[in-house]
């Protein structure tokens, strides 16, 4: 900020020592500098970092936000208020993130809107990742394992963006030496996941510490912080949260910054208790008072005429085509889902499994059919597309829409709107148990969180489980139309309410 001319005399030394103060004043400098005021939420941590490059502390400060709360606009005016203060003496910020694009194309750009939208000279943008503020400089980079990371030195600042998704071993190798020769202050954004992160591990290393020197270097922001500032934020949280559940592993980690289990069972007991409904199983529909759908995870034929429980006796590990049909009723919190029936074949030929389904679809009045088109269900589904026409909705497996698939059944059945039918003592009904049961999961790192889920006993399979899984399919969707598996990211419930702290 430029120093007015003819400033002199005790006004003058007032003058600037308030133009001092607002430069390094996380809180003036946002509503006077860079014209976004900070919420108070957001003003400690953007302090507290100041002040650790200020003081050439070499401190490490992990700061985890609920989801949609402004993190990245607090770090990018984190990031402009340093390039100010060091653009004349020079100096660069380094900044990694899981990926370049977006993630770290994000960042850049959040940065460049900030800088643009001040009253600082206009910032230069560089090829490669990174902009400059006259001799200072922020550089952009990817910490994927596979990226080649040309060396830096952050002699002003070091950050990790989404530091929950950034592998450990790479940031330790390529990233945390560029801070060595300057001691340089670290920052790790996030939110919450797994225990064993990045920013997991460096939250509780910072937590000795903070007890050893009393130094405030964590700073955790959940959901009903923001709440108490932005009321419509909160009603958006307590809307989802009343959506998926309290429980859910998304609403644990991105609103209320809690950790998940990496593994263990995907259905414990509590959760199976929230799945068992009291309406009875139905052989063949009642009165149509609300939709149905029918949801078809695809297995293979057999080569010979054996079939059925004697094939299945035969061949424990062999899969089975399971059919699982659905009442789609409305519920307060979003469709709710009650299975009526369901089916299981093993090695019936697919011009059998054809007429079976379609007929199915008919007997029930299926408004949707979710028909497993990947591999040996191709074919099936073309065939089914003749007869049901819009009605077939064909879905690829591939990891990703398994995962997708994952996180929705276990937020349909943590919030009480997926329902089993009460127990009958079949044995398909002991099965589709028996597979929930035996149900682990695995979340990964990296954009996206993906789960990896399933059962991995070949003798108990998972086929039931996973045509189950697909209504989760359906969530969002009128009867006919299909526009593939797909994560929604929902609107960001604070970017029209940027109003000052």
């Amino acid at each position: 900020m430029p120093m007015p001319k003819g400033s002199g005399g005790v006004d003058g030394d007032r003058l600037r020592l308030e133009i001092a103060r607002t430069l390094t004043d996380a809180a003036l400098f946002s509503r006077r500098a860079l014209r976004r005021p900070l919420r108070p939420y957001q003003v400690a941590p953007a302090q507290a970092i100041v002040d650790a490059v200020l003081q050439r502390r070499g401190l490490t400060i992990a700061v985890m936000m609920s989801r949609q709360a402004g993190k990245n606009e607090t770090a990018a005016q984190v990031e402009a208020l340093l390039l100010n203060l060091f653009r004349q003496r020079g100096g660069c910020i380094v900044k990694a993130a899981p990926t370049f694009k977006p993630q770290a194309l994000n960042s850049l750009m959040r940065l460049q809107e900030v800088l643009e939208g001040s009253v600082l000279p206009p910032p230069q943008v560089e090829a490669g990742g990174t902009v400059r503020l006259g001799r200072a400089m922020a550089r952009f980079f990817s910490a994927d394992p596979a990226a080649n990371v040309v060396g830096a030195t952050a002699s002003i600042l070091l950050e990790a963006d989404e530091a929950q998704d950034v592998d450990e071993a790479k940031w330790d190798k390529d990233f945390r030496p560029m801070a060595a020769s300057t001691n340089a202050s670290t920052v790790l954004w996030g939110t919450a996941w797994t225990a064993d992160t990045l920013l997991a591990r460096t939250i509780r290393q910072l937590r000795w510490a903070e007890g050893q020197d009393q130094v405030r270097r964590v700073f955790l922001v959940p959901w009903q912080v923001v709440a108490a500032v932005v009321p419509g934020y909160g009603e958006y949280v307590r809307g989802e949260i009343q959506r998926l559940g309290r429980d859910h592993p998304l609403i644990k980690t991105q609103y209320l910054l809690e950790e998940i289990s990496a593994g263990g069972g995907m259905f414990p007991p509590e959760v199976r208790a929230l799945m068992q409904g009291r309406h009875p199983r139905l052989r063949a529909p009642e009165e149509a008072r609300y939709p149905c759908a029918i949801l078809v995870d695809v297995a293979g034929e057999a080569e010979d005429r054996l079939e059925g429980d004697a094939l299945r006796q035969r061949e424990p590990r062999r899969d089975s085509t399971a059919v699982t049909i659905v009442r789609m009723e409305p519920h307060p919190t979003g469709t709710r889902y009650l299975v009526q029936d369901r089916r299981w074949w093993t090695g019936m030929p697919h011009h059998r499994l054809h007429a079976t389904i379609a007929r199915l679809a008919e007997v029930w009045s299926a408004a949707q059919v979710v028909v497993d088109a990947t591999g040996v269900g191709a074919g099936l589904a073309s065939f089914l597309k003749h007869a049901l026409g819009d009605r077939l909705v064909p879905i690829q497996f591939t990891s990703g829409v398994k995962s997708d698939l994952g996180w929705g059944l276990l937020g349909l059945c943590q919030c009480g709107r997926y329902l089993e039918y009460a127990a009958d003592g079949a044995e398909d009904t002991a099965q589709f148990w028996r597979e929930v049961a035996a149900a682990d999961y695995v979340v990964g790192t990296g954009p996206g969180q993906p789960m990896r889920w399933g059962v991995a006993d070949p003798a108990i399979h998972d086929d039931l489980l996973l045509s189950a899984a697909l209504c989760a399919l359906l969530e969002g969707r009128s009867a006919g139309q299909h526009e593939g598996s797909r994560l929604v990211e929902a609107a960001d419930p604070l970017e029209a309410d940027h109003e000052p702290a």
